[in-house]
């Protein structure tokens, strides 16, 4: 297991998590129903045949929140619901009114929904308590709060908030890429996305480029600025950082791997929590310097 992206979220780390095993039990996933949408709860973070609910490693805990949606297009729903209209006006002779067109929709939603296939999700979550930081493996926002909500449906109380940079991360980005120095460990990739900051303004996307050359230079001589930056921490980690605060395109590299040859792991749980010790070790390290480096703010 290795995450894709991480959203991070801070919280008090003095925060009680005793009573998270029972929350967790409370709150497992439970099947969609038949009349559904969908349904989110906790699994295993070692797949179905686990019951185990969280992964603990020193201060480190693994959480996975599992989804089941229904998968119900609307075009279909709003085809059917327009042959049964246009059946009805023939018969009737007139255009069926606002609530017998509501009244018909939820007819067939509720006809359709018990046959409609399912789609399973996961989502894997990291909760560093000595540093309180809660790692969400998702690019979306809204998909990272959510799995901040059921960690807090589970607790009771979870006051996880987003980062907040005291100055803002794409003139830090900027200023990077236009030769100021960086932070010890990081390097500049060749990937970036330069924006123009008047509203609608032009917006340019490079990639396997040096982000040092007199194109780009004559990009931020325009007024551009840099919104999202490949960067990478020694040799041990990958990353596009956003002025978003996301990391996204996270990658282990061999510096890091290479540590996984010399476990002896000799099944498929051992591999499992070896990896993410390596993948918590590395993503601390890489908060703590994005941390001094964005001035983000502490938890109260």
């Amino acid at each position: 297991m290795f995450f894709r992206n991480l959203t991070f979220f801070r919280f008090p780390a003095s925060t009680k998590l005793d009573d998270l095993d029972t929350g967790l039990e409370d709150c497992q996933l439970k099947p969609v129903g038949p009349l559904e949408l969908s349904s989110r709860g906790f699994v295993s973070p070692f797949g179905r045949d686990s019951e185990l609910l969280a992964a603990r490693q020193g201060d480190a805990i693994w959480l996975t929140v599992g989804g089941e949606d229904r998968l119900l297009p609307g075009a279909v729903v709003n085809d059917m619901l327009a042959r049964k209209l246009e059946e009805i006006e023939q018969k009737e002779g007139r255009k069926p009114g606002g609530r017998t067109r509501k009244r018909i929709k939820d007819e067939l939603i509720t006809d359709l929904l018990p046959r409609a296939f399912i789609k399973p999700s996961r989502t894997d979550a990291l909760l560093d308590l000595e540093h309180g930081i809660a790692v969400i493996d998702s690019s979306s926002r809204k998909s990272a709060e959510n799995v901040c909500s059921e960690i807090r449906r589970a607790l009771g109380s979870f006051p996880a908030l987003p980062l907040n940079a005291e100055v803002p991360p794409r003139s830090i980005l900027t200023g990077w890429v236009a030769g100021e120095p960086l932070p010890d460990g990081l390097s500049i990739g060749d990937e970036c996305e330069l924006r123009d900051p008047v509203d609608q303004g032009a917006v340019v996307k490079v990639q396997r480029m040096d982000l040092h050359s007199d194109e780009i230079a004559r990009h931020l001589e325009t007024g551009k600025q840099v919104t999202r930056l490949a960067l990478s921490l020694d040799d041990h980690v990958s990353f596009v950082l956003g002025e978003d605060l996301v990391v996204r395109k996270f990658k282990l590299l061999d510096g890091a791997v290479d540590q996984l040859d010399n476990n002896n792991a000799d099944d498929a749980r051992a591999e499992m929590d070896a990896r993410f010790v390596l993948m918590s070790a590395e993503v601390k390290r890489l908060f703590a310097v994005l941390e001094s480096a964005l001035k983000l703010s502490k938890a109260d």
